[in-house]
């Protein structure tokens, strides 16, 4: 059976329409129908890019991916600030989660692991719609592969023996992705009623601890300060992975 040839030069055109489809009316919105009308192909002309929708949802977790800064990487021009007045004005823009700078290549592992997170959390922020794709596809991807391998990277670099690696990436990456995604689909938030009201609802024998917390729940949260508490005490357990090595 002949393999048959996936076209490239209009790709890029279409995983952008598939990303501004998907955060104007969400990820269900997503369909070779609506992404071929929307850049005026048939759907049948886009089957010649992609295989289907998996292969282009697939296509758009790499999209999303290369956004990311990693050490060595070039900044993305849809993320450069410096072009923009109004930095609310385009969907790949959060004016409080902007595009991280990529790590040089002599920074150290801390950095290259702090800038991969915060870059994670503000891809998250700049396509809040879209971004909860990373949690429903394999990293198998090769841009996702390049991520990983720069954990990786970073953790080596830090003195964590081999075997410890790959579970301290999944520890790091559940932490980022999930903290990302719950603060903007809304898991996180107050909701209609807000802590107090939801509280009232509930029996107390049900929730007991809920109400033995009240007055610390009803209470603002801070995202940006829980988001780097949590990332410090990672880089802690990564310390502590490596102090055998460190001092063996």
């Amino acid at each position: 059976m002949a393999v048959r040839k996936i076209k490239q030069e209009r790709r890029p055109e279409i995983l952008d329409a598939a990303l501004r489809l998907s955060e104007e009316r969400g990820l269900a919105a997503v369909s070779m129908r609506a992404v071929a009308a929307d850049i005026g192909l048939t759907p049948m002309a886009l089957y010649g890019y992609f295989e289907g929708k998996e292969a282009l949802l697939d296509g758009l977790v790499g999209r999303l991916l290369r956004e990311l800064p990693l050490p060595g990487s070039e900044p993305d021009p849809r993320t450069d600030t410096d072009t923009d007045t109004d930095p609310g004005s385009r969907p790949d823009r959060d004016p409080d989660h902007g595009s991280a700078p990529a790590p040089g290549p002599d920074s150290g592992w801390r950095d290259r692991l702090l800038a991969c997170a915060r870059g994670a959390r503000a891809l998250a922020h700049r396509y809040p719609r879209t971004f909860p794709l990373l949690l429903d596809r394999p990293a198998e991807l090769p841009e996702a592969m390049r991520v990983v391998d720069a954990l990786y990277a970073a953790l080596l670099d830090a003195g964590v023996p081999d075997a410890q690696v790959a579970a301290l990436e999944r520890m790091i990456s559940t932490f980022v992705l999930g903290f990302a995604v719950s603060e903007v689909n809304g898991r996180f938030g107050e909701g209609s009623l807000g802590t107090r009201g939801r509280r009232g609802l509930a029996d107390p024998r049900q929730v007991p601890a809920h109400h033995r917390l009240g007055e610390v729940l009803d209470r603002p949260v801070d995202w940006d300060a829980e988001f780097e508490e949590g990332l410090g005490r990672l880089l802690e357990v990564v310390e502590r992975s490596a102090a055998p090595r460190a001092h063996g």
